[in-house]
């Protein structure tokens, strides 16, 4: 099985990013005492849905940047897409706490771009291999003195 160093790196900064946006839905949650569903109060409403669009765009994000790290793309690419979703992500939960539309846009669109940009290397790369393109075939062979 691949490590996958760099997708772990952001898939544990998700993580955590999650829990700073889980925790102030709690808290709200708790103090007008709407513990499920919806309710009135605007400001738990632009937390949830933080939270909710983290929970719809992230887990995707992650699983094609770790695709894209065990094809055995460059470490920049992979750094760079991480990237892309990461600060999207932020923008568009700053966009969304702060209720900054241009920012919440801003977020989108760069989240639309990291999941464009894996989606597109993924493609090229899988149209290689069905191509007789042996680099799948040699990140899959043990090089000599890396036997387990």
């Amino acid at each position: 099985m691949p490590v996958l160093p760099i997708t772990s790196i952001f898939a544990a900064v998700s993580a955590l990013a999650l829990v700073a946006l889980s925790i102030p839905v709690s808290l709200r949650r708790t103090k007008v005492g709407v513990m499920a569903g919806e309710c009135p109060d605007e400001t738990l409403h632009r937390r949830i849905r933080a939270q909710g669009n983290f929970i719809e765009y992230v887990p995707l994000g992650l699983i094609s940047l770790g695709l894209v790290e065990a094809q055995a793309a460059q470490a920049w690419m992979v750094v760079v897409i991480g990237t892309i979703l990461a600060f999207g992500r932020l923008l568009h939960a700053i966009g969304m706490l702060r209720g900054s539309p241009p920012v919440r846009g801003f977020g989108m669109l760069f989240t639309y771009l990291a999941l464009v940009v894996a989606a597109g290397r993924l493609l090229l790369d899988t149209g290689s291999w069905r191509n007789g393109d042996d680099r799948r075939e040699r990140r899959l062979r043990p090089q000599a003195g890396n036997e387990r």
